[in-house]
């Protein structure tokens, strides 16, 4: 019972957060999301429906270095994930946070990315 009700809480929390926050060619969503082992993030422009740049710790290059799902794994891929977005010609983007908290490994991905020189 108490796993339907937070579900449904979260499902809420992504409907309001996605009520503000829609992506274009020149600036699309980047969207963030953890789960207990890995981290997924993409670069999505919601005009078109199609994804720019997409990277998760499910990567063969960052599969071998052990990435987790905790603050040095955040770092790292946000790190990268600028790198690849950068490249894929994407320079400014709009945070989604999918429905958690924008603290711990949340900031530290986007600190990191905003390092990395993506501008949101």
């Amino acid at each position: 019972m108490n796993t339907i009700k937070k579900a449904n809480l979260l499902q809420k929390r992504k409907w309001r957060i996605r009520k503000k926050v829609a992506g274009t060619a020149e600036r699309p969503r980047l969207s963030v999301k953890f789960t207990s082992k890995h981290i997924y993030a993409q670069a999505i422009d919601d005009d078109a429906g199609t994804t720019l740049a997409y990277l998760s710790s499910l990567d063969a290059e960052l599969r071998a270095s052990k990435l987790a799902a905790n603050l040095a794994g955040a770092e790292t891929l946000g790190k990268a994930f600028a790198a690849k977005a950068t490249a894929a010609g994407v320079t400014r983007v709009v945070f989604d946070r999918n429905g958690a908290p924008y603290h711990g490994k949340v900031k530290v991905f986007a600190d990191a990315a905003r390092a990395g020189g993506l501008e949101f």
